[in-house]
């Protein structure tokens, strides 16, 4: 199994990247030739001493993809951690049948991978939908509202003209409202109270 050790924005020991092959050849016992690896070790300064230290592998294992990181007090840590899972997840991996990729597709995601590139773009998609209840107010209390709830936007029915309204927090710090009409032409936003749009 080839394995490429680097590091996002730190330079990686020689003995850590040492180790990182090391712990690494559990998974090549399993996979023999089949798979490469890509290792990234980073270092977060906010987070806790205690997982201040994130290691990330990338295999692809007959062209398909699998990813997962640790979290460590030091490198080796994270890398024990990772691997551990990384075992797991690979052992589920290959006993499961699934479609397998041709090999030219493997070397074109490792390449990508490697020069941290995107893959291609995939269709966005609605994943979530929500209903909740709205009641008439007025735009102080919609203010209010969108304050406590710490939103950049709030869905309100209006008291003055009983339509759906959209508040929204501009990035001057300002509100904006959106008044949807059905069926009618789009109006270009009129100044509120200082003249702003």
């Amino acid at each position: 199994m080839k394995t490429i050790v680097r590091g996002k924005n730190v330079e990686v020991p020689d003995r850590v990247r040492a180790y990182a092959e090391r712990k690494l050849q559990r998974l090549e016992r399993i996979l023999d030739d089949r798979s490469d690896a890509i290792v990234e070790l980073s270092n977060e300064q906010h987070r806790s001493a205690a997982d201040a230290h994130i290691a990330e592998v990338t295999l692809v294992i007959d062209g398909q993809t699998l990813r997962s990181h640790a979290t460590g007090a030091s490198y080796q840590a994270a890398l024990d951690a990772l691997v551990d899972k990384m075992e797991r997840r690979t052992v589920d991996y290959l006993e499961k049948p699934r479609l397998r990729a041709r090999p030219i597709e493997e070397q074109q995601i490792l390449q990508r991978i490697a020069d941290g590139t995107p893959g291609p773009a995939r269709e966005r998609r609605v994943v979530k939908s929500k209903r909740f209840a709205i009641e008439p107010m007025f735009e102080e209390d919609a203010i209010s509202r969108i304050e406590e709830l710490g939103h950049r936007f709030f869905v309100y029915v209006s008291a003055e003209t009983e339509q759906v309204a959209i508040l929204y927090q501009r990035d001057d710090g300002d509100y904006g409202i959106i008044e949807p009409v059905i069926g009618g032409n789009y109006t270009k936003g009129r100044g509120r109270k200082n003249g702003k749009n």
